[in-house]
């Protein structure tokens, strides 16, 4: 077994949809990045990569390609699945925390999770949502931005 940890960083702009665990959520900002900037996804991709010794999201999918221009994370979380397989390791479980001032997230906990855990190929029991701000704090808390950590297991299907 091992564990591996992710964290991701994004800044809200107007203009862009919200997509957190793949889910779009009503907000008025979005966040800014290559792909669709889905932070709770890149943060679980990261430590899913880690934890396989796998490097990061930025080596497998960098942002200078096109290909990846506006791409659902999910989808790149699918490929990470792929990827650790081909590498003999399965996910475990994911504990994954947004850090964010709004919007709340509490009604869409749910989704999100059964989202992932589709994309994963695991029981729904095995991934964890969870949300907190910074009280006002930081560029977070004075709604600049968003960010996410993540903590995998994955473990080896080879015996």
């Amino acid at each position: 077994m091992r564990i591996g940890f992710g964290h991701d960083v994004h800044r809200l702009v107007s203009g862009r949809p919200l997509i957190l665990g793949g889910i779009k959520i009503p907000y008025p900002y979005g966040l800014l990045g290559h792909s669709d900037a889905d932070v709770l996804t890149h943060a679980l991709c990261d430590a899913i990569l880690g934890a396989a010794a796998l490097g990061d999201l930025g080596h497998h999918f960098p942002d200078s390609d096109p290909r990846y221009a506006g791409i659902s994370s999910i989808e790149l979380l699918k490929e990470v699945i792929q990827k650790i397989a081909s590498s003999g390791w399965e996910l475990g479980n994911a504990d994954i925390t947004l850090v964010a001032q709004a919007p709340k997230i509490l009604p869409y906990v749910t989704e999100i999770a059964q989202n992932i855990s589709n994309a994963c190929k695991v029981s729904v029991n095995k991934i964890s949502i969870k949300a907190t701000t910074t009280e006002g704090l930081g560029f977070i808390g004075t709604g600049g931005g968003m960010s996410a950590y993540a903590v995998v297991t994955i473990a080896s299907v080879r015996s």
